[in-house]
């Protein structure tokens, strides 16, 4: 949008530079991109955003001005006209009646209509010339460049007919018939659709509407009679045939944007004020047909809230002075709030947050001081969206793919599965298709479904998680519960410093990231305990909440998965994060260094490792620090049935350094305790 700083100057009362002014109008988000002094006058090109199309036109531009700068907002015209409403009130006229017909109101809600009678339509002045030129719209002659000066003014397209060349009394705003033609003014004959918008008369289009007019029509210096249309379009269509005709123009540009509808009846009066005072003429006849209901919507808002967002006091009558000077009309105050009333050019102000956001652009985002937010130290986090966040953030940093599968799945995918369809699950009364007919009862089909994607997309190694919701049947209502699925599958390579490592997918894996998950959300009472029908159950403070398990068989044929095991893992993350606890208590570094010894011991395969290392802790007391197995080893040496453990302890006082008599007496009693309950031979 091209504007110059004299024509502001006819809307509102500028004393700062144009230089001065193009810094302000691009600190308040209208960009000036770039700007030129030019024949005694300052041009401005300005970036308008899409939500603002009121500032397409000089008016809007100047509402921003008198805002940012404090100054009312005038109305006056470039031409210092001396015209009234009065002299420009319809006369008696022996003109045919006239007629408007709208076929479809959705399409032209409102269309004006002033025939002006006996124009000399010549050359224009040289004000009007010369300001056309200056924003690059070229001179035609008084009446076209008077209608190209409100548009461009007011931000309301008009069009100029000559009356005498339409081949009736009658307007008609219509879609054009298949194939009918036109020849616009451009000189470009375009064939029509039925999903063009056109303007008629009885027998042909006399215009594309909201676009170009027609050739046959367009008004020369030969012109006597001129119908002036002033309307208000479907934003929608205009945009649709402008691309389907690869047409570009200024009118099409506002339309397709949405035009002030308060403004329409005030630029066809102005229009026809100008076409008076430059080319004469007398107005006979103005003429209505359809409606416009604006309504205005009033905002509440609150003087704590302004402070409050943008940390800084604007001050109550600076606020409602901003708020005026944009437009918007006081409705109602009082010690705390304001109510104002949106005006029809702000169609993108709905809400207090907008008028919080008019404030600060207008006093200036730059007079917002710097300060950084006080923030309160919160260790846990409460809200269960944080808590899955959390969680995904962690199985993430574990090296897991998320992945997003759908709610509904198979009726026979869920048979493969051993899930009984009429007992266990929910039906939908109406699937889209044949493959989403049940609301999945878990994740684990789902993800063994992905599992058998990415391994026909000869994917090697493959670890994905879902958190997602489940849905059960009950006697009453239908439940829904989050729940985590993990799913691994393949063999990973490693290259390490003792070479190439195959690392093939068992599960272990899984057992290892449910301890770090458990690990980092601060839960230490977990268990894995061994089934040999259904794999391995996962507690927490004895209460099962998951199973990590082993794809059979059946399920795997069913998805074509061959000569590959998938390992799953499903548990309640409801119940899961309902025992986290995420309260950390800073704990000092070590001041006195450790000392470390190695078990190698042999024992059964059926002695659970959880039960010897904390046997170990129990017999360690208070300097045993750390214990872990570090090593597991099975082979000829080991005999069967049996397998060959290296537990690492570390010792430390938290008072002084131990010596080798402190530590090997208490080593004694951990590795007794080996032999004593557990039978182990140590190596």
């Amino acid at each position: 949008m091209k504007v110059t700083y004299n024509w502001l100057k006819d809307f509102v009362d500028i004393r700062i530079s144009p230089r001065e002014l193009a810094d302000k109008l691009t600190m308040a988000g209208l960009e000036v991109a770039a700007s030129e002094a030019k024949k005694g006058d300052f041009i401005f090109e300005i970036e308008v955003t899409s939500n603002r199309p009121d500032c397409l036109s000089v008016v809007g531009i100047a509402r921003e001005v008198a805002a940012i700068t404090g100054k009312k907002l005038k109305i006056a015209t470039s031409c210092k006209l001396q015209a009234t409403r009065k002299n420009l009130q319809p006369v008696a006229c022996g003109l045919q009646p006239f007629s408007i017909k709208i076929e479809d109101n959705n399409d032209c809600p409102l269309y004006i209509a002033r025939i002006i009678k006996d124009v000399k339509v010549g050359p224009s002045p040289d004000w009007l010339k010369e300001r056309l030129e200056l924003i690059g719209c070229r001179s035609v002659n008084s009446v076209v460049d008077i209608t190209n000066y409100i548009l461009f003014s007011w931000g309301e397209p008009l069009h100029a007919f000559d009356l005498d060349k339409l081949q009736s009394r009658e307007i008609i705003v219509r879609r054009a018939q298949k194939g009918e033609k036109i020849i616009t003014i451009d000189g470009e004959q375009r064939i029509l659709t039925p999903d063009i918008l056109v303007i008629a008369d009885k027998e042909k289009p006399i215009a594309i509407a909201g676009i170009m007019g027609g050739e046959d029509t367009e008004v020369t210096e030969n012109t006597k009679n001129i119908l002036l249309e002033a309307a208000v379009f479907n934003s929608l269509i205009i945009r649709r045939e402008r691309q389907r005709l690869g047409l570009q123009s200024e009118s099409a540009y506002r339309f397709e944007r949405g035009i002030d509808l308060g403004i329409v009846n005030k630029a066809s009066f102005e229009a026809a004020k100008l076409i008076q005072g430059v080319a004469g003429g007398k107005p006979v006849i103005v003429k209505h047909s359809g409606s416009l209901s604006i309504k205005r919507q009033s905002i509440k808002l609150e003087l704590s809230n302004v402070e409050k967002l943008l940390g800084v006091d604007i001050g109550r009558d600076k606020i409602k002075r901003i708020l005026n000077n944009l437009g918007l009309k006081t409705k109602t105050k009082s010690r705390n709030d304001f109510k104002f009333e949106v005006p029809s050019h702000r169609a993108d102000v709905s809400s207090e947050i907008d008028l919080i956001e008019e404030i600060a652009r207008i006093s200036g985002y730059e007079n917002i001081p710097k300060s950084s937010p006080a923030v309160s130290p919160q260790v846990g986090i409460a809200q269960m969206r944080d808590m899955v966040s959390l969680t995904k953030n962690i199985l993430v940093g574990l090296g897991l793919n998320e992945v997003i599968t759908y709610s509904f799945v198979d009726k026979e995918l869920l048979k493969a599965f051993g899930i009984q369809c009429a007992s266990d699950t929910i039906e939908i009364a109406n699937p889209l298709n044949r493959e989403q007919r049940i609301l999945r009862p878990n994740l684990i089909p789902s993800l063994a479904s992905c599992i058998s994607y990415n391994l026909n997309q000869k994917q090697e190694y493959i670890n994905i998680f879902e958190i997602a919701k489940v849905f059960s049947p009950s006697s009453q209502q239908e439940n829904e519960n989050l729940a985590l699925g993990i799913a691994i599958c393949g063999v990973k390579s490693l290259l390490l410093e003792q070479g190439l490592i195959k690392d093939a997918a068992g599960f272990l894996h899984l057992k290892g990231i449910l301890e770090v998950l458990f690990k980092r959300l601060g839960i230490s009472d977990y268990s894995f305990t061994m089934d040999d029908t259904r794999g391995m159950a996962v507690s927490i403070n004895r209460e099962k909440i998951g199973l990590i398990n082993r794809l059979g068989r059946e399920s795997l044929d069913h998805l074509d998965i061959k000569n590959k095991d998938v390992f799953v893992l499903e548990l309640s993350l409801d119940r899961l994060l309902a025992f986290a606890n995420l309260r950390r208590q800073f704990k000092g570094l070590p001041k006195y260094p450790g000392i470390s010894r190695d078990i190698s011991v042999v024992l059964k395969e059926d002695i659970a490792i959880d039960a010897i290392l904390k046997a170990m802790r129990d017999k360690g007391l208070e300097l045993l620090k750390e214990v872990e197995v570090v090593d597991y080893y099975k082979g000829k040496q080991i005999p069967s049935g049996f397998r060959g453990l290296t537990i690492s302890c570390l010792y430390r006082s938290d008072e002084r350094t131990l010596t080798e008599a402190e530590v090997n007496p208490v080593h004694a009693l951990v590795c007794r305790v080996l032999i004593d309950r557990f039978r182990a031979q140590i190596r």
